[in-house]
């Protein structure tokens, strides 16, 4: 008979459904480092990792219980869509509680040149930062240039990418960790100022 640690993740999401509590504790320690990780990486804020990640497996747990879980095969394609939709929630909550309404102030910001409109020099600032970074970019190993270029420029999620790419989630997200860390050390080295302020 198998044990638990050696049983697929389909075998445990059932046992688990079923009341075998333990089962869901491998889950847990099988997937917990990497779905942290994804989380932190994308978040950059430990506490706020930890509670995104916490709700993801409570969500999990709660889907599962409920007789709703139905990603035969691929549990952890699930749970790390989980994550990222909880991490797509928190960025459209924190930029909706700092929208702005022009009705709470005296002065129209909506209406106001000034405040508005960019000059001559910040376009030509905007577009030489532009050119410089696509410039760096092209320094970067083939893997990490790939990553970079798919994530940012044509807007990809890692899932996507890793698939597209026939990597792991992780892998992908590794590639974009070195790529940025190699185009900070390239603007560090060339002493560059990349500012669109």
């Amino acid at each position: 008979m198998k044990t638990l640690k050696t049983m697929a993740d389909e075998e445990l999401v059932v046992l688990y459904a079923e009341g075998e509590n333990a089962a869901f504790d491998v889950l847990l320690g099988r997937h917990k480092n990497s779905i942290f990780s994804y989380i932190y990486f994308i978040i950059r804020n430990k506490d706020l990792a930890e509670d995104i990640f916490q709700e993801t497996f409570v969500k999990a747990i709660m889907t599962i219980k409920q007789g709703r879980y139905t990603e035969t095969g691929k549990f952890k394609a699930w749970i790390t869509r989980i994550a990222h939709n909880l991490i797509i929630d928190h960025f459209r909550q924190e930029r909706n509680e700092n929208t702005l309404s022009n009705d709470e102030v005296d002065v129209d910001l909506f209406n106001n040149s000034k405040l508005c409109d960019k000059t001559i020099e910040d376009h030509i600032i905007h577009h030489q930062v532009l050119a410089d970074v696509k410039k760096l970019v092209q320094y970067l190993p083939e893997s990490q240039r790939e990553v970079l270029v798919m994530r940012y420029y044509q807007d990809l999620s890692f899932k996507e990418i890793a698939d597209i790419t026939g990597v792991s989630i992780n892998t992908a997200l590794g590639r974009m960790r070195y790529a940025i860390l190699n185009m900070r050390k390239l603007i560090a080295e060339n002493q560059m100022e990349l500012s669109l302020t």
